[in-house]
């Protein structure tokens, strides 16, 4: 594996954190607690190691090759639609962390009333961050692959 490799690893660990919230998601409406709790906390997991792969790929870019992030530049006229759920997904991304960390640290603290109150904003933004992220992949490295 090499440096390379990252974005797609990137997309699988989005993915994967997707399906991990999916299932927390089912377990916790079947009262499933300890099931719900494992896989929130994999997807918590998941999405640390995918910002820690994240923050590695675009520091050698930016650092070692003196290059930016690829550029979505064909066809031209999907570039628009690209950047909307680039923008969306980049935004949210941001805005997750602190959310997550929140919600977490209330489940951990069982303050199980206000956990469910953040959660109910958390867990659709992070599922949209995360689908988002796999997107953005497909788009930009399979579907449309850039020069």
């Amino acid at each position: 594996m090499t440096i390379y490799d990252l974005p797609a690893v990137n997309a699988s660990l989005n993915g994967l954190s997707a399906a991990f919230l999916t299932a927390g998601f089912i377990f916790i409406r079947k009262k499933n607690i300890p099931a719900h709790r494992f896989c929130m906390i994999s997807a918590f997991c998941t999405s640390a190691v995918f910002l820690a792969c994240y923050v590695t790929y675009h520091g050698w870019l930016a650092v070692v090759l003196h290059r930016g992030p690829t550029r979505f530049e064909h066809p031209l006229w999907f570039r628009p639609y690209y950047l909307a759920i680039l923008l969306t997904h980049s935004i949210l991304a941001m805005v997750i962390v602190p959310m997550v960390f929140v919600t977490l640290i209330r489940a951990l603290r069982q303050r199980f009333d206000t956990h469910r109150k953040i959660a109910r904003w958390t867990w659709p933004l992070w599922m949209y961050v995360s689908v988002t992220g796999v997107i953005v992949y497909l788009l930009l490295y399979q579907i449309f692959p850039q020069k």
